[in-house]
């Protein structure tokens, strides 16, 4: 169960990541068409679990890998927008969001 601490944070911090990716892909992310689906923070606000979609990529492993290695820019970049209104910046930690696949896979099950 999260607080709505964490909720706002959360959000805050998902707002500017889709800006920063938005803006950023061309120099830093290869031209990835990257979506952040969902940010999930610790109670403590210094981790945040970003979940994040790839469109038309065949393998989002590898999509994944790009973001990750520019994890460390992409912190210091939420830090500058987001510097005045939190402590302290959160680690960031990037995952693939698979509820799609998720719901894809369901959806055809109830079907057969």
């Amino acid at each position: 169960m999260s607080s709505i601490r964490q909720e706002k944070v959360g959000s805050l911090v998902k707002q500017e990541l889709s800006m920063i990716f938005q803006r950023e892909t061309a120099m830093h992310f290869d031209g990835l068409f990257i979506t952040v689906t969902q940010v999930r923070m610790s109670p403590d606000l210094g981790l945040a679990k970003v979940y994040l979609s790839f469109m038309a990529v065949k393998k989002p492993e590898a999509a994944l890998t790009v973001v990750k290695k520019q994890a460390n820019w992409t912190r210091r970049a939420l830090g500058g927008v987001i510097g005045k209104q939190v402590r302290r910046i959160p680690e960031l930690q990037f995952y693939i969001d698979d509820s799609l696949d998720y719901y894809e896979a369901i959806e055809k099950a109830l079907k057969e």
